[in-house]
């Protein structure tokens, strides 16, 4: 009877450990996302008092630098740099007089296409990106051949190559929106192959001289040990890739003509600037908003498939 109570004492504890380990992740989490809020409202701040205590500056001053005759680099005049408070409210406006939307209702359904050919161009990016850095792996000869190149492909101008895609796709008989996702895909697949690469080469050498001494294939070495040891670098690197994807559709919208999204919005909004600056400066805002949101999405992604992993 005594072994029983004691065997019984020993084995309540760890019932209840995994209970209080729940909930001690649980509360880091909610303590790392308020952090991490307040930081993000923190910079947001610090960043309209800079906007506007530098509009103040030079309209004390007359755009010059305090007791000197230099001037600043930028003019503070509400035509070139309008008040926060301008902008905001010029999202609520209607966006033309012939229309009841509103400016910001506009903008978020040209976002809303510009983030699906991102997204299109991440995911063949992705993909393209993760091949790549396989084949880099198990091919050495390959990778001393290659990876000048794909390092070489990154320094071409996109503003130069982004035309010749959209003049190929679209003689290829194409819509004009598969070139933007192609010009998103192309930003995207380096980053993906850098950071991959570096994570099925950080595999850790014990478990890789386990799968050596019971004479695995290098195939179910990279699949069992490689590969899952490259996941958090792969969300690194998507993580690049999403905001690349996001400056290559814009980039692409310039280019491909499609009349849609916001870098068609922000080009229109740069052809009125002298008459409605804030305009531009709102299509700017949502569209850096729209890119921290897509970003922030990998990370939830993340989070999701890497929970287990964190959880160990």
């Amino acid at each position: 009877m005594a072994l029983s109570g004691t065997v019984s004492r020993s084995v309540s504890p760890p019932s209840a450990m995994p209970r209080s380990s729940t909930r001690r992740r649980a509360s880091r989490s909610t303590v790392s996302f308020v952090r991490v809020a307040g930081i993000t409202a923190a910079v947001l701040v610090v960043f309209i008092a800079l906007w506007e205590g530098y509009k103040a500056l030079g309209q004390a001053t007359g755009d010059v630098w305090p007791f000197t005759d230099i001037p600043l680099p930028v003019s503070t005049s509400d035509s070139a740099m309008p008040h926060v408070w301008t902008i905001v409210s010029a999202l609520f406006q209607p966006a033309s007089a012939a229309s009841s939307q509103t400016l910001l209702s506009y903008y978020l359904e040209q976002t809303s296409v510009t983030l699906r050919e991102a997204a299109y161009g991440l995911i063949a990016g992705s993909i393209i990106g993760v091949v790549l850095a396989v084949v880099l792996r198990e091919l050495r000869f390959v990778m001393r051949g290659v990876l000048p190149w794909l390092v070489i492909s990154q320094t071409i101008p996109l503003v130069a190559l982004a035309p010749i895609i959209v003049v190929w796709v679209g003689g290829a008989g194409f819509p004009s929106w598969v070139a933007v996702s192609v010009i998103a895909a192309y930003l995207s697949f380096f980053p993906v192959t850098v950071n991959v690469l570096t994570g099925l080469n950080s595999a850790d050498p014990i478990h890789i001289e386990f799968m050596q001494s019971i004479n695995a294939s290098r195939w179910s070495t990279l699949v069992r040990v490689r590969m899952p040891a490259a996941l958090p670098s792969l969300f690194t690197g998507l993580r690049l890739a999403a905001t690349a994807s996001v400056i290559g559709a814009i980039v692409g919208e310039l280019s491909a003509g499609t009349g849609l999204g916001i870098g068609r919005a922000i080009l229109t909004a740069a052809y009125y600037f002298s008459i409605q600056p804030e305009n531009l400066f709102a299509a700017v805002l949502v569209a850096s908003l729209a890119g921290v949101l897509f970003v922030q999405a990998i990370t939830a992604l993340e989070w999701v498939a890497l929970r287990k992993r964190n959880n160990r």
